[in-house]
């Protein structure tokens, strides 16, 4: 079984979150450059098992594409085109950076490590994967 990896990406930078190989435990994984996010993925997929990729799909509170909808699109397609046999998945990621600060203000961080936006943006990738993976799990039940 490979490991689900999960995406939250930005305009500068990439959260990343993956699973363990027996897709149990999901954990933040990286931040990199989002200019480096194409080459990265294609670097460690050729490294390690990735079953599939999920990726924040970027939805206003209404429902509507938010501004970042267009760049993830073209991400996804050109993902498509070079690696089909890792299926990229589209997850809604509305919330997921409230929730991220939110975590850090229960887990105690301070305030200087709650403004690290890398910082943000991997627990972000890791809540969108938990919740893409108890989703899976419920729909499977």
């Amino acid at each position: 079984m490979g490991r689900i990896l999960s995406i939250d990406y930005g305009r500068k930078r990439t959260g990343l979150a993956v699973t363990d190989s027996l897709q149990i435990i999901a954990g933040g994984l990286v931040t990199v450059a989002t200019g480096e996010l194409f080459d990265w993925l294609k670097d460690y997929t050729a490294r390690e098992e990735v079953e599939r990729i999920v990726i924040g799909e970027p939805r206003q509170t209404n429902g509507q594409p938010s501004e970042n909808w267009e760049r993830v699109m073209q991400f996804v397609r050109r993902w498509r085109k070079a690696v089909p046999q890792i299926p990229i998945e589209l997850y809604d990621e509305r919330f997921t950076s409230v929730l991220a600060h939110q975590a850090m203000l229960d887990g105690g961080l301070r305030k200087k490590a709650r403004q690290d936006k890398a910082l943000v943006d991997e627990i972000s990738a890791t809540i969108l994967l938990q919740d893409y993976m108890r989703a899976r799990n419920r729909s499977l039940s």
